[in-house]
């Protein structure tokens, strides 16, 4: 009798977080052991103390999955699937935003929205593709009695294999993305799985998606051309910091700069990318993170001071030009190579001496204006700061190069 009482209550438990238990995976955290009951105890006074250690087991792992960093989702694919059945009156509540309604239509619906002990990572995705930031932020707290204890993780991946923050970075919602990071969320996690690039962090979907932007794309785009002498890699940098400079782009850049103050390494990601030859993705991280590139490694040591990010990424292409003079690189990719890499020199310098003067030019210039050659203009008087200075970095790198 004893016996059948304590495994029907463990068996309930056991149905609400699973019965594997990893010491390293936040979706069944470790727990204590049950303590065992004193011998002159009723059978009463026994179910009654297994019943409070598994309500200290829920709230354990409960908490751990609304706090840590989940991968992979688990949620069921069929609670996932009921999900879609609900949808049709979910996403007009959420595209009114309203709280009351969210509430209730909660309160009603039997599954899809909830499980595990947090609401599931694709309803928490369609409040941020809906911009839904009221129902989010109810979500993320937690509290209302309407949600009986059930709460969204913002770094929970969905079945998809990606997070929340990916998803606002693809919206380039700022404030739904300061709501996610008011409540957690991490802006180092990476997409994962066979539905996804992989590897992806939600800078790079914000760089990426600004780079698609028809500006860029028409007038960025790389040709022969725009490489082919020095004049023309001065140019060419010249072109894409004004297009960047343009109010259209100010609400992309500020995307990739709040993603870019919460992100580690971020001299690591701008690397990669110029190691790629993305220029123009190099140039969209410089311009919008130039402040945090600039103070990344600013600071005393000794009494000495260390050099800041923009040195750090200088010297690391001048040296990567370099070891391709004394690679094995055929002549044809060795060219393309080495004038991708000074253009990408030019680029680094030319944000390095004129990026706060020309971040304080966007943020003064939010409206689209209507004379464009007004803007153009200021931006020119802006650039001829800087440009006056590139003949002697591009100099230098053709002396090191001269020594090789």
């Amino acid at each position: 009798m004893e016996t059948t009482q304590d495994e029907e209550v463990k068996s309930d438990s056991l149905e609400a977080h699973g019965s594997s238990i990893d010491e390293c995976d936040p979706w069944n955290p470790p727990y204590p052991p049950r303590r065992p009951a004193p011998p002159d105890l009723d059978i009463f006074a026994k179910t009654e103390l297994v019943n409070q250690w598994f309500d200290e087991v829920d709230e354990i792992i409960a908490t751990s999955r609304r706090i840590k960093i989940i991968i992979p989702d688990r949620t069921p694919e069929a609670v996932d699937g009921h999900l879609w059945h609900v949808l049709p009156k979910l996403v007009p509540i959420l595209d009114e935003d309203s709280v009351p309604k969210f509430l209730d239509l909660f309160n009603r619906v039997d599954g899809g929205l909830a499980w595990g002990f947090i609401i599931t990572p694709l309803t928490l995705t369609q409040m941020v593709k809906q911009n839904a930031l009221q129902c989010a932020k109810v979500a993320l707290v937690g509290k209302a009695p309407q949600l009986h204890g059930f709460r969204a993780n913002p770094n929970c991946m969905n079945r998809y294999g990606y997070f929340p923050l990916h998803e606002a970075a693809e919206m380039f919602s700022v404030d739904m993305i300061k709501l996610l990071f008011r409540y957690n969320a991490s802006a180092n996690v990476r997409t994962a799985g066979a539905e996804v690039i992989e590897g992806l962090l939600p800078l790079h979907v914000a760089v990426e998606n600004t780079c698609l932007h028809k500006y860029l794309e028409d007038n960025a785009s790389l040709s022969e051309e725009d490489l082919d002498n020095n004049q023309a890699n001065v140019n060419y940098v010249y072109k894409i910091i004004l297009l960047l400079c343009l109010p259209e782009m100010k609400i992309f850049l500020d995307t990739i700069r709040l993603l870019g103050e919460h992100t580690d390494n971020l001299i690591e990601e701008l690397w990669n990318y110029i190691e790629e030859g993305s220029l123009v993705q190099s140039a969209v991280l410089l311009l919008a993170t130039q402040k945090q590139i600039r103070g990344c490694l600013s600071c005393s040591r000794n009494g000495k001071s260390k050099l800041d990010g923009f040195h750090v990424i200088i010297n690391r292409i001048l040296n990567y030009i370099v070891s391709l003079e004394n690679g094995q690189t055929g002549k044809e990719e060795l060219k393309v190579k080495k004038t991708r890499a000074i253009t990408a020199l030019l680029l680094v310098h030319a944000v390095s001496q004129a990026g706060e003067d020309l971040d304080a030019y966007i943020q003064s210039h939010p409206k689209v204006l209507n004379c464009g050659l007004v803007i153009v203009a200021i931006q020119v008087r802006l650039l001829n700061v800087f440009f006056a200075s590139l003949d002697f970095l591009e100099k230098s790198c053709q002396d090191i190069l001269s020594c090789v």
